[in-house]
């Protein structure tokens, strides 16, 4: 009784041992030999699949079978599309984080242009007021401007205006 129940149990671990030894065997596009436990892909041609789970190298040539005029050539072998559907999804979404980042991005400067412009604006207005206009000069002493630097001012102002206040 012993033997028998040994011998059962030795050849169950025989055939669990060459069920997980299921390797196919193939040659790639640039003549590599490739081992994996899933089929080769569907662009692999048949003449360059060497072995398949089994032990079988090629398959018996089956008769000819014409398939049914409904069903498709390639509901036998299932269609790899190569595509990861969770890394094209994280790949949408870090463009669109891109995409708001540099929306934002766009928005700070639209909006620190339209703040230089409306400043600019201003100091232009009381630049042409004719207001006396004082600065402090290197040493900290309390200055007014002159015609010529009023002018200088203008012109400077002016060029500020010209580059901020663009549409």
């Amino acid at each position: 009784m012993k033997t028998l129940s040994a011998t059962l149990i030795a050849a169950a671990l025989a055939c669990f041992s060459l069920t997980a030894s299921a390797q196919w065997q193939w040659l790639d596009g640039s003549g590599r030999k490739v081992f994996s436990d899933q089929a080769p892909p569907p662009d692999v041609p048949e003449k360059n699949i060497l072995k398949r789970p089994g032990g079988l190298a090629r398959p018996a040539a089956a008769p000819s079978v014409a398939a049914p005029a409904s069903a498709p050539a390639s509901a036998a072998t299932p269609r790899v599309s190569g595509r990861d559907a969770a890394l094209q999804e994280k790949k949408k979404q870090a463009e669109a984080e891109a995409e708001a980042k540099q929306k934002a991005e766009e928005e700070k400067f639209q909006k620190t242009r339209a703040d230089n412009c409306q400043r600019a604006r201003q100091a232009k207005r009381t630049l042409d007021s004719g207001v006396r206009l004082g600065r402090l000069n290197d040493k900290g002493e309390h200055v007014f401007l002159d015609e010529a630097g009023r002018a200088a001012e203008a012109q400077r102002v002016d060029g500020v205006i010209a580059t901020e206040c663009q549409p």
